[in-house]
This record gives C-alpha cells, sequence and structure tokens, in this order.
C-alpha cells in the first residue's frame, strides 16, 4: 500500500504505524475498574511499597542540585496496593522552584503521603550532592567544595518516628607506619568517610556543618577545591603532622560524635584508597548512646 510520505502519519504508516482498535473497555475514570483499592485478605501487610531513583529539582542550602528520592508507605493486609501517582502528588504539592532539602519539609511530603494514602507510615530516603563555599587555607580563595548527603525520615500517624542524615566526603591520610619508618616521606592517600547520625528532633541550623567538620578536622588534612603554592605547602605540612590510620580516623571522629548533644547514635566507616597497594584497607563502628 502506498502511503503519502509527505505527511507525518503517512511515513509512520509506511514505517509500519497502524490506526488504534476500536476498544470495548472505558475511557472514563469513573467507570474503570481500579484494582489497586481491591479490599480482601491478601495474606500479608507490607512494610514499605512504593518507588525509587526519582530525580527531582531540590534546593540544599545556597544551591539548587539534582535530589534522588526513594518514597514509601505502609500497606495493610486486606489492601492489594497503592496509587503510586500519589506519590509524586505529595511531593509536587510542596514544590516551590525546587524541593527544599530539609527534614521540615520531608516531614511535610511524609505526612501529606500518608495521609493522601490513608495508610499508618511513610518513608523517605533523599540524596543529593551538597555544595558549599570553601576556603583555601591560607591565601582564602574561595570555590565550591561538596559533599553527598541522604535525608532519612519515617512518619507515623503525623509524628516523626525517626530521622537521620548520611554524609559521605572525602579527606587525605596520610600513613602513620610509613611515617615512622621511612628515612623522609610518607604515603598518603585520598580517604573516603561515610557518617550516618541518628538525630534528635530538634537540631541546630548549622548541623550538617558540625558532622561534616568532625568528618574532616580529624583526618590528615581535608581537601581544597583551589590551592595554590603557600595552600599546598601548609596543607601537605599538616598532613605530615597529622598521620592517621583508618582506625585513628574512625576513633577521633567518633569522639566528636558522641559529643554532639543532637546526635543519638551513629555508624561511621572510613576507608582509605591505598597508593602503595592494590586493596582498599577500611574500618567500620557502630555506636548508641
Amino acid at each position: 500500500m502506498d502511503y503519502n510520505l509527505a505527511t507525518r502519519e503517512g511515513r509512520w504508516k509506511h514505517f509500519g504505524s497502524v490506526d488504534p482498535v476500536k476498544g470495548t473497555k472505558p475511557t472514563e475514570k469513573a467507570l474503570m475498574t481500579d484494582l489497586q483499592s481491591s479490599k480482601k485478605d491478601f495474606l500479608f501487610e507490607i512494610d514499605h511499597v512504593g518507588i525509587k531513583n526519582l530525580t527531582y529539582p531540590v534546593r540544599l542550602g545556597d544551591f539548587q542540585t539534582a535530589g534522588t528520592f526513594s518514597l514509601s508507605t505502609h500497606l495493610a493486609q486486606d489492601e492489594k496496593g497503592i496509587n503510586m501517582s500519589r506519590i509524586l502528588e505529595s511531593v509536587e504539592a510542596h514544590y516551590d522552584q525546587g524541593l527544599p532539602l530539609d527534614f521540615d519539609t520531608l516531614k511535610k511530603v511524609l505526612i501529606t503521603l500518608q495521609t493522601t494514602m490513608r495508610q499508618q507510615n511513610a518513608t523517605v530516603d533523599a540524596s543529593a550532592v551538597w555544595f558549599f563555599d570553601r576556603f583555601s587555607p591560607v591565601t582564602n580563595l574561595k570555590a565550591v567544595g561538596h559533599a553527598d548527603v541522604t535525608f532519612s525520615m519515617t512518619v507515623a500517624d503525623e509524628k516523626v518516628t525517626a530521622q537521620a542524615i548520611t554524609i559521605q566526603a572525602d579527606v587525605t591520610t596520610l600513613c602513620p607506619c610509613s611515617k615512622e619508618i621511612s628515612e623522609y616521606s610518607a604515603h598518603n592517600q585520598r580517604g573516603v568517610v561515610t557518617v550516618t547520625a541518628e538525630l534528635t528532633a530538634a537540631l541546630p541550623d548549622d548541623f550538617k556543618e558540625q558532622l561534616l567538620d568532625s568528618m574532616e578536622a580529624n583526618a590528615s588534612s581535608m581537601l581544597y577545591p583551589i590551592l595554590k603554592r603557600t595552600d599546598e605547602k601548609a596543607v601537605t605540612e599538616r598532613a605530615y603532622e597529622n598521620p592517621r590510620f583508618v582506625e585513628d580516623l574512625l576513633r577521633l571522629i567518633a569522639a566528636d560524635l558522641v559529643d554532639l548533644p543532637f546526635v543519638t547514635g551513629f555508624e561511621i566507616e572510613c576507608r582509605n584508597e591505598e597508593s602503595i597497594h592494590q586493596h582498599d584497607a577500611f574500618a567500620r563502628l557502630r555506636y548508641t548512646k
């Protein structure tokens, strides 16, 4: 069959498109069967059902970035499923040139979600790159630093039952053993520090900064976007003056976190991307106050 190739529809049919079939099922929502809302004994209640890997614009501090969300609710034993579209509607209800990524906003999202779904609880994990201003140590040049953050929260009956934050940041670690046994120099490497802190309901405005400081200040050195020669001298000498095994760094961070009144418990992992081995070194610690 010849088609009019001068038209888009003709070209589509030339490449195999066909006309829609005449259907018999309803096209109006009110007349459509809602399987998800079926009610009977479905054997088990479900702790979490929802969506993962939702990418959404968020505002974190002074910067807008992309957030990755996992959102879920409880599902009762007598309900077949949830209405997934209501999850996005609950997020969109609090959108304002990007979703503010903070616990106050996430609580509002979860209460909206829990109420809309008519479920016992709702949970969110929201991850993003946290950008912040960082100044070089001697020349005081400003550039943008970053760390990875994940906000986690559960709400039940419109009350927060758990909230935590995970921060992952890179640092410099210099090997104490290498410094001790070598005639000169010592090997150093990039360390990856991950802290998951369980938090009280009341938080200071700078709680993220306090947590990040505990991770970076206890390392041989923090990392900087811009370093001039005087800065590089200061950074490398500070690292040499503060050698750290992963075990050392882990314990020093833990001591700082114990002193933070808004932290109720934590898990820390320190991992060195070893510069003289083909493997990484790591240490992990879990502590509840």
